[in-house]
């Protein structure tokens, strides 16, 4: 959120949807690279004793490379130390290359000044998302009082108002100034439509797994009464871990271009037309899942699977783009930062969302109504595109 709203400030809005995009397709392989580095460093002791005792692994797992069989020696905590390896120097090189822009932020202050701000933000900040979450959580580990669509907009507001009436001296002001995007009918609108779009990506990045495991991974036969049974293990279960990365990668590569093609015909056709084929994706992998879900021999529906997932993965990598290229143009500096950030923080939620409503229906044996939800959600979006960026009248014509 905060580099996305950092760089919209240094490119004319022409090249807003490719300098996001960009910025944005790339961060994206983060996803993909999770689903490939931590399987591989898990399987290496490449901390020595400083990383600490290997474990044995109970069970085959699939990974990208090829398979890793029971009893192999796993090194579970590389997939935290890892990171390390990156995060660390890139800090330092953060710390002394990156500027902050005064133009946008002139009372930055001193660095140390400005860590003591940010933490004590980020610090609040947490309280309600703590609270919501025990809230949330089922017992023991919390109450199990709220359901997440109740949930999630409490930690927001809650989130919101900590930050608004804690905040001192020129952070109140700054902090004023960003509350202001929410007067502004495009944020909400915009927020609907990158939650479409990035909100479906980073969503099924972390679904998808969890479909092929469950939906292919068992066979689903009949037992003596006629009733389906589904505990049977599919011998010929493709494993998650081997094509889960496939679709965040696909994605992430394809939303520079999105961006690109948006700067050239506009933004919101663009997300018009990825719309359209999200509705008809989504509604074909639904169907899909039904079928596997009936099979004995779930994998022969497989590969017809992949390739739809994918293409949801290309078009919302597309819609990322060019939503973020609208929100761009629309927006004058002193607001795209606030409203990038706004909106890539809601969309986030997706990869909330998608796993508890795609794992719900799994369980209720009904995997197919979450993909035909999500199907009613982007056809309400395409309406609400149109009728904002597109219809003859609209305010802002296709930004």
């Amino acid at each position: 959120a905060s580099s996305m709203s950092n760089i919209s400030t240094f490119f004319p809005k022409r090249l807003q949807g490719t300098a996001l995009g960009l910025n944005a397709g790339l961060g994206n392989f983060g996803v993909t690279a999770m689903q490939v580095v931590i399987p591989l460093v898990m399987t290496v002791g490449i901390f020595g004793s400083f990383g600490g005792e290997s474990m044995t692994l109970v069970k085959d797992s699939g990974w990208i490379l090829g398979k890793i069989t029971a009893g192999t020696p796993t090194w579970i905590q590389n997939a935290g130390f890892a990171w390390l390896l990156s995060l660390i120097p890139l800090s330092v090189i953060c710390f002394f290359g990156m500027n902050n822009l005064t133009t946008v932020s002139p009372a930055i202050g001193g660095t140390i000044p400005a860590f003591l701000k940010i933490i004590w933000l980020y610090t609040l900040s947490f309280v309600p998302a703590g609270v919501g979450l025990y809230l949330y959580l089922p017992k023991p580990t919390g109450l199990g009082l709220l359901n997440m669509w109740i949930a999630m907009p409490l930690i927001v507001l809650s989130t919101l108002m900590v930050l608004k009436v804690t905040a001192f001296g020129p952070m109140k002001e700054a902090i004023a100034k960003q509350f202001s995007i929410f007067s502004n009918k495009h944020t909400w609108s915009l927020t609907m439509l990158y939650i479409v779009t990035f909100g479906s990506f980073i969503g099924f990045s972390m679904a998808l797994p969890l479909a092929i495991t469950v939906i292919f991974g068992i066979s689903h036969v009949p037992d003596a009464a006629g009733v389906m049974q589904h505990t049977l293990k599919n011998p010929n279960a493709p494993s998650a871990l081997t094509f889960a990365w496939i679709g965040p990668f696909v994605g992430a590569l394809i939303r520079p271009v999105g961006g690109w093609v948006s700067d050239k015909v506009g933004g919101s056709i663009v997300t018009q037309i990825i719309s359209a084929i999200m509705v008809v994706a989504s509604v074909a992998v639904g169907y899909v899942m039904l079928l596997a879900y009936k099979s004995a021999a779930p994998e022969q529906y497989f590969l017809i699977f992949m390739v739809l997932f994918v293409v949801l993965f290309a078009a919302s990598g597309i819609g990322n783009g060019s939503t973020f290229r609208t929100i761009g143009v629309i927006f004058d500096r002193q607001q795209a930062g606030p409203v990038l950030g706004w909106t890539s923080a809601i969309a986030a939620y997706g990869a909330f969302i998608a796993p508890v409503v795609i794992g719900a229906q799994i369980k209720a044996g009904t995997p197919e109504n979450a993909m035909y939800g999500f199907a009613i959600f982007y056809a309400l979006c395409l309406v609400l595109n149109w009728w904002f960026y597109l219809r003859r009248g609209a305010e802002i014509k296709n930004p």
